[in-house]
């Protein structure tokens, strides 16, 4: 049977990258996918893809710093499908490794309005439905400089270690009313995230989030963290609630 038959799935971010790769694998396993992304022609592309191979899937173009965008991502998901069981956090951005030393607070305010603010905005959203009901599971994408500390710039590594504090506040208030909220710890994952830093970065904070990495055994692929994405949207994580999976084969264990 497949793991996530008639539920309905709101995936931010999901017109590219682990995005594409979570929306893609949940319609697999028979969700009714809303893609959300400010990048509505990859939201459609991916939404179009889902389609032909015989899933349900709409795109709804979504700026998560925006308010009036997350209502409308929601009551779209709702008015289309008639429920909302889970959320997924993805949409996000990186900071290009600047150091401390050398943030800008454009770039601070920035990556904090779509990691860490926008991601609150949705869960907010979304929680009304979910306390509604007394059911629901929010799946938030972290990092694991969201662990860990010094596999990024500052903005990005900040903004990831308030997305876990938030996943374990949702998960001990709202758990009660059969709520969950996990979240996943990626290291490094060749996607479009990682690709757009190329010729900007931080030469410094490069260098000193780079270190150790010799110790990590290979990179991730999208479709492994859309595996432990898909775990975590099902009933088969039921008994987890509050914790941050590290998805980096080992490497901070050292």
């Amino acid at each position: 049977m497949a793991r996530l038959k008639n539920k309905v799935a709101i995936i931010t971010g999901g017109g590219a990258g682990l995005g594409k790769a979570i929306a893609t694998l949940y319609a697999k396993e028979g969700a009714k996918v809303v893609i959300a992304d400010m990048n509505l022609e990859g939201a459609e592309q991916t939404a179009e893809e889902i389609k032909n191979n015989g899933g349900e899937a709409i795109a709804v173009k979504t700026n998560v710093t925006v308010s009036e965008d997350i209502t409308n991502m929601a009551d779209t998901a709702k008015e289309t499908f008639g429920t909302i069981d889970i959320l997924v956090n993805n949409a996000g951005i990186m900071d290009n490794m600047l150091a401390a030393g050398n943030i800008t607070d454009e770039v601070w305010d920035k990556v904090f309005a779509i990691n860490t603010t926008g991601v609150m905005k949705a869960m907010r959203k979304v929680l009304e439905h979910f306390v509604e009901k007394e059911a629901g599971t929010i799946v938030n994408m972290a990092s694991i400089t969201g662990i860990t500390g010094g596999r990024g710039g500052l903005a990005y590594t900040a903004s990831k270690h308030a997305v876990v504090g938030m996943t374990k506040n949702v998960a001990s208030q709202y758990g009660h009313l059969n709520i969950r909220c996990n979240a996943i710890g990626p290291a490094q994952v060749p996607t479009n995230i990682t690709d757009s830093m190329k010729d900007r970065i931080d030469n410094f904070g490069m260098e000193r989030a780079m270190a150790g990495t010799n110790l990590m055994n290979r990179p991730g692929t999208p479709e492994e963290i859309a595996n432990i994405a898909l775990f975590l949207g099902s009933d088969e994580s039921s008994y987890v609630n509050g914790v941050t999976i590290a998805a980096d084969s080992g490497w901070s264990a050292y």
